[in-house]
């Protein structure tokens, strides 16, 4: 009886192997940059963030409330703070594994916030502070762009990959169902 199990175990062996052995490798991904590389872009995105900092440390948005300027100013200043020092940590923490899909769309969609909340204040700084000010805002938040459209290109085609391993995976799966689930030969006993 232990006989008719071993060419199945045999069969979901080769199976498993051919799987693991089919799976693309991060190099063998056209398109792809490899970590180090997108590490150093990373890197850059928390620099940056943690460069914003100082800028948002010298903006003063309650003298702008006593300039008729919405208290909303105070929310958004302060969360940006808060999206800043997250933002920065978040993307050191990522450079030394960016292959995570779920927090690299993560971190880029906290980009995408802080960026949305910057844009609001430059309105603001604009209105309440001073023309000069706002610029320097905007010229500050733009220095990141580059690393932004390339972080999110790496994340559309990480995304890409692992569509087509689990395709792969997929397809090796069912090819070693059909054949596990295959009725085993008959064996002709010897009396």
């Amino acid at each position: 009886m232990a006989n008719h199990w071993a060419p199945r175990g045999l069969a979901l062996l080769t199976c498993a192997a051919a799987l693991y052995a089919q799976a693309p490798t991060q190099n063998q991904v056209a398109g792809l940059e490899t970590d180090w590389e997108i590490a150093a872009t990373l890197q850059a995105i928390g620099a940056h963030a943690g460069g914003l900092l100082p800028m948002l440390e010298k903006i003063d948005v309650y003298a702008w409330v006593e300039k008729g300027a919405s208290d909303t100013y105070l929310a958004q200043l302060q969360s940006s703070k808060v999206q800043a020092r997250a933002l920065a940590e978040s993307a050191k923490m990522l450079a030394a594994s960016p292959q995570k899909l779920s927090a690299s769309l993560e971190l880029f969609l906290r980009m995408n916030g802080l960026e949305t909340m910057l844009t609001s204040l430059e309105e603001g700084i604009r209105k309440y502070q001073g023309p000069a000010d706002a610029m320097a805002v905007a010229s500050l938040e733009a220095e990141n762009g580059a690393n932004r459209e390339r972080f999110q290109r790496y994340i559309v085609e990480l995304a890409a990959q692992r569509e087509r391993e689990l395709d792969v995976m997929d397809r090796e799966a069912q090819r070693c169902r059909a054949i596990v689930t295959q009725a085993a030969p008959k064996t002709v006993r010897k009396k």
